[in-house]
């Protein structure tokens, strides 16, 4: 399964910019230390490319 990503969040949205911290709860990501698998697409890739500083990515 290598076109999956495994999305985690390990850093607070809290004093992210607004659009940033609407983009992490877009991705499925509520709470800290919470794992997502996502489709690696270039949607995804965007989403995660903005929010870079808040999330660690792995392929699945």
């Amino acid at each position: 399964m290598a076109d999956t990503l495994k999305v985690t969040l390990v850093k607070s949205p809290i004093g992210a910019v607004p659009k940033h911290r609407r983009t992490v709860e877009a991705l499925g990501l509520r709470k800290l230390n919470k794992t997502v698998e996502l489709p690696d697409n270039d949607a995804t890739r965007g989403m995660i490319k903005q929010v870079e500083y808040l999330v660690k990515v792995e392929k699945a």
